[in-house]
């Protein structure tokens, strides 16, 4: 954990040390997370030295700023870059995605914790990748690959708990589905691979092809973490909350964790961590 949570720390300094404005502090996270930017990078380097090897806070304050006919998140009046070198500059009509982010670094009290920043990786996400059609439409046929093979398709036919909570959170999502976009949608009762018609492949290809940045970086994350193309798409829709789609996304722990209990540390970590990712997705969608 805590190797990856140095390599989580890795600085980007090459896109800062062009820069003409001085600027004392550097860090950098993963791809998914943000730098702050800096022209001096043996001071930067030095800084990231230590916040690799102490993982601790070096800023004081943290602002919300109007930039580039946006929202900039600061840090000691620093903005916020992308891993990309981007400036990380949020659209005038998402003030509560830039609110999220600024309270992540905010809450990043004196030990950083580099998995407690999904909006600020997922905004990163956002304006570093899908701004390029070359990654969105890679992107798009990876997750085309997910609803070939969603997680909701496969329904079993005992255990008897598991059979109601299918019922209960997936035949819901698939009814939505087809009617919603007047599809066929095929699941099956065994282990092979329930063959889709190439209309419904084509279908969900052009409404992914529709999606801002914004959307896709949503789509992108909830899909990877419910393991389900279908409940993603459903959340970004809104016909499922967080609640309801991280649920969905739990069917088959659900069921286990009422046949033999729950794994205490394990299960309930892992479902708070679903709905922190699933939040961050659908709150990234948020236009006020």
């Amino acid at each position: 954990m805590h190797r990856q949570a140095f390599r989580a720390l890795v600085p980007l300094i090459r896109a800062n040390a062009r820069r003409t404005v001085p600027v004392r502090r550097a860090v950098g996270l993963s791809r998914n997370h943000a730098t702050v930017s800096s022209a001096n990078a043996e001071a930067a380097s030095d800084l990231t030295k230590r916040a690799e090897a102490t993982l601790k806070r070096f800023w004081k304050t943290v602002g919300v700023e109007k930039r580039d006919g946006g929202y900039a998140v600061t840090l000691d009046k620093r903005p916020l870059r992308t891993p990309g070198g981007k400036p990380l500059i949020i659209p005038p009509e998402k003030r509560l995605v830039a609110a999220l982010v600024a309270s992540e670094w905010e809450n990043q009290e004196t030990v950083l914790k580099p998995h407690a920043l999904p909006m600020t990786s997922i905004v990163s996400r956002a304006i570093d990748a899908f701004q390029d059609e070359g990654t969105r439409s890679e992107v798009r046929a990876q997750l085309l690959k997910y609803f070939e093979t969603d997680t909701i398709f496969y329904h079993a036919d005992q255990p008897a708990v598991l059979v109601k909570l299918q019922e209960e959170h997936w035949k819901p999502i698939l009814d939505w589905a087809r009617e919603a976009f007047g599809v066929e949608i095929k699941v099956s009762d065994s282990i092979f691979v329930p063959s889709q018609p190439p209309e419904t492949m084509k279908k969900f290809e052009e409404i992914l092809t529709n999606f801002s940045p914004w959307e896709m970086a949503a789509m992108e994350r909830a899909t990877y973490t419910s393991k389900s193309f279908l409940i993603a798409l459903a959340l970004l829709m809104r016909r499922l909350d967080v609640d309801q789609a991280a649920q969905a996304a739990h069917v088959e722990v659900n069921s286990q964790i009422e046949r033999w209990g729950e794994v205490e540390d394990t299960h309930d970590v892992d479902y708070h961590d679903m709905r922190r990712q699933l939040g961050s997705a659908a709150c990234l969608l948020a236009n006020y």
